[in-house]
């Protein structure tokens, strides 16, 4: 096992927060949610579950951790991509958003496990904490989608949660989950393939349609 350090520090600690992401990412790519315990997590890192216990009390607070970074990288994505004063139409907007959302696949992923499983086994503080990091990256695009579309700020928040919500459910479909797969195989059922970038640019084209103004 190797030599574990305690962090002393609170750059110390992000440190520490940030390998242990780093490991649950890592194995999050490889194998379906159930199967990553502390246990996996710890073993990947050479720690021991004690010193695991020093920075997470549950696998769900690491996956809530991940679901922050993947929420702000998605956002920041988006409003890189659409600066304000664009002058984009809505096709190329859709068409924009698309190809962040395939690239941020992870942040959806991670959705059809957020309210059912992880929400359900942290505390408090950490939730909060993520639901503010969430809010106030909806706060920036209901600033700034208006001003490169015809869409009214309170309609900016409904028009995300459709799109988080469809992709959600997409990304899982298209996930190749090797329980599924096998299960299929058994009543002779081919799964059809999928291409979540088009489906998403079509889906994010709808919406546009539905909730910019007419």
């Amino acid at each position: 096992m190797a030599d574990f350090i305690r962090a002393r520090s609170a750059e110390q600690k992000e440190q520490r927060l940030n390998e242990i992401k780093g490991a649950v990412r890592r194995q999050f790519a490889e194998r379906p949610y159930h199967e990553i315990t502390l246990t996996t997590i710890a073993e990947e890192l050479g720690w021991s579950r004690a010193n695991l216990y020093k920075y997470v009390s549950t696998k769900e607070e690491v996956f809530l951790l991940l679901a922050a970074d993947e929420c702000r990288a998605y956002f920041d994505a988006l409003l890189a991509a659409l600066p304000e004063g664009c002058g984009l139409s809505p096709a190329t907007i859709a068409e924009v958003w698309a190809g962040i959302a395939n690239a941020h696949q992870e942040y959806f992923r991670l959705g059809d496990l957020l309210s059912t499983i992880i929400e359900t086994n942290v505390g408090v503080e950490r939730l909060a904490e993520f639901k503010r990091c969430y809010y106030d990256c909806v706060g920036t695009m209901r600033e700034r989608l208006p001003q490169i579309a015809d869409i009214a700020p309170e309609r900016v928040e409904p028009l995300l949660l459709a799109i988080y919500y469809h992709a959600v459910g997409l990304v899982s479909t298209c996930w190749k989950n090797p329980l599924v797969t096998e299960a299929l195989g058994v009543i002779g059922v081919e799964r059809p393939a999928i291409d979540f970038r088009i489906e998403m640019g079509d889906f994010i084209g709808m919406c546009l349609e539905h909730y910019l103004r007419s």
